[in-house]
């Protein structure tokens, strides 16, 4: 019987290996044939790009020549000589190629005719990196030969060493240098594989450089806004630096976050701006910015790609690009009939900010030549003081009275802090969840560095289950039922309640904070955690 019996148990073993080899084989294949698809999509629209680039430069050539056509007949109008030349069948075609006016659609070769005359004109000149897509975040970094002192080692190290193992897994860095000269470039570029040599060949950074054909002759812009010369074309080459930038990390990520070369970071800055992104999801943003210096730390979602670049095409050589993204605002939401003011509330929806500062300014010299450039960006040096997480999709209310626009609505999906005045016995905070939500843990952290003493005293955790008059409960767990039907199952002590739910609970409907007796301080809340795993909840 126990010969039988391991018996069982080996074929068991056995089965249950082939079985788990199988699905890794199965999941594996699949993996494999998911990118084997990527890529023929990506070489399938390569191919129809330069199908279209000779599409349209015959297009050119033939309205040139039907252009030619319309002139030789206005010329012969008059010669019935030159008209008796051709034969009635030339003259009928002659005819219909004079009077047809066909539309023409803009496109990028409208703006930048000099492209059509170079097939290569859009592809990278150098391109360095494993092609990495799929990732969440895309962060550009365009660079360019400074004179006196570069950035860039700094920047990345900087960028790299505040990432978690996973982090590097759900991102793509791509550096973007911004010269034609090919022996400065892969310079640049060996330095870069020295260092970094790692994170090249894991796919987490890759280096790109544009063809000396991709820029339209620079030497006569006009001078603007009193601008010299030479700054004209800084900022106008700069523009077109960031749209081939941006065209090529469009397709990788779900967003792409503009960087410079000379830069510092926080610590979690990944995690941070991910579940801010998260948090907004159903927000109809087309901006977040992590700092409020220039191009620095502006997030876009990756289909919105396309309009930014298109519209900074249209005016490159007009404005620095922070002013045309004002302008590509202003043209959504602006009314001309309304005031400043009303423009800037409605600019603001679009254009959200999230503070502290993530990103900090370090270069002092900048990449216009002899340019000193004391940029610092205050708020990077204050404190988070709120903590972002995704929370599940919930209505927020509280009976406390909010203090200056810090309120729940605000700290639930991670954008500012909750301060209320003091609360007395009998006020509550309020979570209810749109769909029920299996919980596991949950986190309310009260009080932050600049005010710790604001915290929440003598007050309870409290939960609703979705099933209220159906579930199977331990003696222990009915005693914490309350009269409304939600159950006590934590409070805070010094400031923090933390702790787990009961599984029989499950689903829950919502989550409360009753406070049980009056406070003597105002109270802050920072920090709210809920839903299905302990990791994964945040507020």
């Amino acid at each position: 019987m126990r010969l039988r019996n391991g018996t069982v148990a080996t074929v068991l073993v056995f089965i249950t290996t082939f079985l788990s080899l199988s699905w890794y084989t199965a999941w594996q294949n699949g993996k494999e044939k998911l990118i084997a698809y990527q890529r023929e999509f990506h070489a399938l629209k390569e191919r129809l790009r330069i199908a279209e680039h000779r599409t349209l430069q015959r297009s050119s050539e033939l309205n040139a020549i039907l252009e030619q056509f319309r002139r030789a007949v206005a010329e012969t109008n008059g010669s019935k000589n030159a008209m008796n030349n051709f034969s009635d069948e030339t003259l009928k075609l002659l005819k219909e190629l004079s009077s047809r006016k066909s539309l023409q659609v803009p496109n990028i070769y409208y703006h930048l005719p000099h492209l059509l005359k170079n097939e290569g004109s859009l592809q990278p000149s150098v391109q360095v990196g494993l092609g990495r897509t799929g990732v969440s975040i895309v962060m550009g970094i365009p660079t360019v030969k400074r004179k006196v002192k570069s950035y860039l080692t700094e920047t990345l190290h900087s960028l790299i060493d505040k990432l978690s193992p996973e982090e590097k897994l759900d991102c793509v860095m791509v550096v973007f240098i911004g010269e034609t000269d090919l022996d400065y470039v892969n310079s640049v570029v060996a330095s870069l594989e020295r260092e970094f040599s790692t994170e090249i060949n894991s796919g987490l950074v890759e280096v790109i450089a544009p063809p000396a054909t991709y820029y339209p002759d620079l030497t006569n812009l006009k001078e603007t806004f009193g601008d010299s010369k030479e700054r004209v074309r800084w900022r106008t080459k700069q523009n077109l630096d960031y749209c081939f930038l941006m065209m090529y990390a469009q397709k990788k990520g779900v967003y792409y976050i503009q960087l410079e070369d000379d830069i510092v970071v926080k610590q979690n800055y990944f995690s941070t701006i991910k579940n801010f992104a998260l948090q907004l999801a159903s927000e109809d943003w087309m901006i977040l910015e992590f700092s409020q210096l220039g191009f620095i730390g502006k997030m876009f979602q990756s289909p919105d790609i396309t309009l930014i670049v298109e519209f900074i095409f249209m005016f490159y050589k007009e404005k620095p690009i922070d002013w045309l993204l004002d302008h590509i605002l202003w043209v959504k939401v602006c009314n001309p009939e309304k005031d400043a003011k009303h423009c800037d509330r409605q600019k603001s929806n679009l254009r959200i900010r999230f503070r502290p500062s993530l990103f900090q300014h370090v270069g002092l010299h900048s990449s216009l030549a002899g340019k000193i450039q004391k940029l610092t960006d205050k708020d990077f040096l204050k404190p988070l003081l709120h903590k972002i997480h995704v929370n599940p999709p919930a209505e927020v209310s509280t009976s406390l009275k909010v203090y200056q626009g810090h309120t729940l609505e605000k700290t639930y999906v991670g954008e500012d802090f909750f301060w209320a005045v003091t609360p007395v016995a009998g006020d509550y905070i309020l979570f209810k969840f749109d769909k029920p939500v299996n919980v596991e843990r949950y986190l309310f952290h009260s009080g932050n560095p600049e005010h710790p003493g604001d915290i929440l005293l003598n007050t309870t955790v409290e939960v609703l289950p979705f099933q209220n008059e159906e579930l199977v409960l331990s003696r222990e767990t009915k005693d914490k039922r309350l009269e409304d039907g939600y159950f006590r199952i934590g409070k805070f002590e010094n400031g923090v309640a933390e702790g787990t739910v009961d599984p029989s609970l499950n689903p829950i409907s919502s989550f409360r904070l009753s406070v049980i007796q009056n406070s003597a301080v105002w109270a802050i809340l920072n920090e709210v955690r809920g839903g299905r795993t302990f990791k994964n909840i945040t507020g």
